[in-house]
């Protein structure tokens, strides 16, 4: 009998013996993980840290690791894990650090399934700081550069398709803008400048939410500048050439708003405008409308709220960007208005030779008959002074003395003696008003 209790106290105890044993593994810090390696601990170490939002604690431990250990595994990862913290911190300068630390990334780690990662996360930081329309567009012009690249070498990633919406929504603010700048042009009667912009922004952004509006603008501007052709003082054939290059360009414009945009506001003032320039009035496909209407659908149409907390913030509102369809990766040719004055100068000058003839300038030599002889220099007949013009001569003065009034003296004296009498006459003037200065130069009394 006490054998078999010894028995049972000996299996009890080794029962607890495992039992404890089986806990104490269950705490080992490195029973959850497969490896036992130090890189290992530091790099779960970081990643708690960055759970905790303790960045720089992450960020110490990770760079622990990336100059301890730098051909562990885990180097990739640590050095993309860095540029993360500073990326979660959020401010201007941890953004820009992120930066730097993503670019290296890609610098020395280009094969790796995770530089795609690295780069939409720069393009993303541009993001985060992008303005409204109307304000710097530096950052928003950024982000379109690389989501651009991101979509250009690495178009099979899975990241693709984010970087294609949000680089649809940099476009719609970027188009916004040139929009903006545009009207205000041609509200100001600069229509070269505004056909610059209005040519640029429906060459470069043609998914932009207003497209119609401003091909419209276009034709209005090409419309007017014709007006503003047949009013100037140039030759009519060179007037009738340039102004149907504006009416063509105009007519250009209305038709790509009735086949590429047949489903927005401004598709039935297209079609007014080409039949009152007599141009032909195209007809859009079931494909085309199909495709407009999907493009419209895809748009969120945003609450009165929302618009009012939109214009309180500083970041654009992205409501109105398309989310169908390719966004422009390579710019069209940029179009200016320096450009454009060149181009109509050009014309001007082409259509004024064609219609004088070659343009060149001849020299005509005169035939017949040699040098002809000098002439002899012209004289006047008549003299040149009349004796009618010579004044008569002064009267006698009352003052003169007994001497100068004898009748027989020459008139050359007597005309001397009167330009003397009047020299002293100034001169007796000019000391009396003298005198007179000096007299109202009195000096006050000084009370002591």
């Amino acid at each position: 009998m006490f054998r078999r209790a010894l028995i049972a106290l000996l299996l009890a105890a080794s029962l607890l013996t495992c039992i404890a044993c089986n806990e104490k593994k269950a705490n080992n810090p490195l029973a959850h993980i497969n490896s036992k390696q130090p890189d290992k601990i530091l790099y779960d170490r970081a990643m708690d840290a960055m759970k905790e939002h303790k960045y720089d604690v992450a960020r110490i431990t990770l760079q622990t690791l990336i100059n301890t250990y730098p051909d562990s595994e885990f180097v990739a990862r640590a050095k993309l894990t860095v540029g993360e913290s500073w990326y979660q911190e959020g401010s201007t300068a941890s953004l820009a650090q992120a930066e730097t630390e993503f670019r290296d990334f890609i610098t020395f780690f280009p094969n790796m399934a995770e530089a795609a990662e690295a780069q939409l996360k720069i393009a993303d930081i541009h993001y985060r700081q992008m303005e409204k329309p109307d304000r710097d567009y530096n950052h928003a012009r950024r982000a379109e550069d690389e989501y651009r690249q991101l979509l250009l070498q690495y178009p099979d990633s899975k990241l693709a398709d984010t970087a294609r919406v949000r680089l649809l929504q940099v476009q719609e603010v970027l188009a916004e803008r040139e929009y903006r700048v545009a009207r205000f042009y041609f509200l100001r009667g600069s229509l070269l400048a505004s056909v610059a912009r209005a040519r640029t922004l429906t060459d470069t952004y043609p998914l932009y939410s207003h497209s119609d509006e401003a091909l419209y603008m276009l034709g209005q501007a090409y419309e007017q500048q014709a007006d503003r052709t047949r009013a100037t003082a140039i030759p009519t054939d060179v007037k009738q050439r340039l102004t149907k290059g504006y009416l063509d360009n105009a007519a250009a414009a209305y038709s790509k708003i009735v086949t590429r945009y047949p489903a927005m506001t401004r598709f039935q003032d297209a079609r007014r405008r080409l039949a009152a320039i007599d141009r032909p009035v195209p007809t859009p496909t079931p494909e085309e409308i199909a495709l407009n209407k999907q493009e419209m659908a895809s748009r969120t149409a945003s609450t009165r709220y929302e618009r009012f907390v939109n214009d309180m913030g500083k970041h654009p509102d992205f409501s109105a960007a398309v989310k169908v369809g390719q966004p422009t990766l390579v710019d069209p040719k940029q179009t200016d208005a320096p450009n454009l004055v060149r181009e109509i100068n050009a014309a001007f000058k082409a259509a004024a030779e064609a219609g004088s003839g070659t343009g060149k300038i001849e020299v005509e030599t005169v035939s017949g008959g040699g040098v002809p002889a000098n002439q002899p220099v012209p004289r006047s007949a008549e003299p040149a002074v009349k004796p009618s013009d010579i004044p008569a001569q002064a009267p006698p003065q009352l003052n003169e003395s007994a001497s100068s009034s004898t009748a027989e003296k020459p008139a050359d004296k007597a005309a001397d003696s009167s330009s003397t009498a009047t020299t002293k006459d100034a001169a007796q003037d000019a000391s009396s008003s003298r005198k007179t200065k000096k007299k109202r130069h009195f000096k006050l009394p000084i009370p002591l």
